[in-house]
Order: structure tokens, then C-alpha cells, then sequence
């Protein structure tokens, strides 16, 4: 129960950062762009990285984890997760599953995106 309170403080506190961060740059640039979006992502991946290669090296807790990787920056992002999983199988060698993993994720969550629009707006 402890582990499911840091994830949820961790969540919290990302998903504040990451709203801030998106109306931050609809500010700065306008809406013609989702550069709050991808920005996130970018930052969002590159901390993830950063992060758990510095806990591996340091031997850091699993609670530490939780609250940071899992919570802060997966409600920040959860495309630094999907970077960190496609980066462990392509440290493992499993190449081909690495990019089968990716094209997956990315083909898939679009195509599930337009069967969602599309149900929802043929729902009476």
C-alpha cells in the first residue's frame, strides 16, 4: 500500500508539472503546434534516462524509483517508460523486439485513438 501512495504523490506531482509545462508553451508559441507535447516527451525521456542510470550506479531504492520513475515522471510523461523499455531491450540485445516494440506502441496507440474517436462519435 505504501509503494501504491508513492506512485499516486509521484503522479500527482508529475501530471501538475506536465500541465504547467503544456499551457507554459501554448503561451510561448500558440496552439498551431504540439511543442508543449513533444517537449515533455523529450525532457520527460531524457530525465528518465538520467535518473535510472544514476539510481543503477548508486544503488538507490525501489521506493526511490517508484516515487521518481514511476510516479513523477510517468505522470509527467509516460513516453519516457515507453523510451526507458524500448532502451532495456535494445541494451539486451533483443534488437528486432526493441523496434517491434516501438512500431507497436506508436502504430497501435494511434490506430486505438482514431477506433476511439470513431465509437465515440458513432454512439447515438
Amino acid at each position: 500500500m505504501f509503494n501504491l501512495l508513492l506512485v499516486v504523490v509521484g503522479g500527482g506531482i508529475g501530471a501538475g508539472i506536465r500541465h504547467l509545462t503544456s499551457m507554459g508553451a501554448l503561451r510561448l508559441v500558440g496552439p498551431n503546434y504540439p511543442w508543449g507535447t513533444m517537449a515533455i516527451n523529450i525532457v520527460g525521456s531524457f530525465a528518465m534516462g538520467l535518473f535510472i542510470a544514476i539510481l543503477v550506479r548508486r544503488g538507490g531504492s525501489n521506493e526511490v524509483r517508484l516515487f521518481v520513475a514511476t510516479g513523477i515522471l510517468g505522470g509527467f510523461t509516460t513516453f519516457s517508460a515507453f523510451s526507458l523499455d524500448f532502451a532495456t531491450l535494445w541494451e539486451r540485445g533483443a534488437t528486432l523486439p526493441a523496434f517491434g516494440y516501438a512500431l507497436a506502441s506508436v502504430i497501435g496507440a494511434i490506430i486505438a485513438l482514431f477506433l476511439g474517436l470513431w465509437l465515440a462519435r458513432s454512439l447515438p
